[in-house]
């Protein structure tokens, strides 16, 4: 897994994480980032504003999409049942509601 630009936690990065969900995450973000490069063509031919504008927005909220599945799954998964740690929950909330 490589290390995304804003990213502050190496930890997060020292294992695989994976949760049932990104399967899917995935497919949604392959298949925005196939609309993405279609909007630069979109733009590169001249295609009218109020066109590129829509792509735009159908990418956008599929992006906005798949963050919130991750954050919903991340939430319910690895902080919703750990009381018994609530200092380390706490902590893991804090960090993944800041891209809310």
């Amino acid at each position: 897994m490589d290390r995304i630009a804003g990213g502050d936690d190496d930890k997060e990065m020292s294992h695989p994480h994976s949760h049932s969900t990104h399967p899917a995450i995935v497919k949604r973000l392959n298949r925005a980032n196939g609309h993405l490069r279609s909007i630069v063509d979109m733009i590169e031919s001249g295609r009218s504003c109020a066109d590129i504008a829509m792509q735009l927005q159908a990418v956008e909220r599929a992006v906005a999409n798949a963050k919130r599945t991750l954050i919903e799954d991340h939430l319910g998964h690895c902080i919703g049942g750990d009381a018994a740690n609530g200092e380390q929950t706490m902590a893991e909330f804090r960090a993944i509601s800041k891209y809310l």
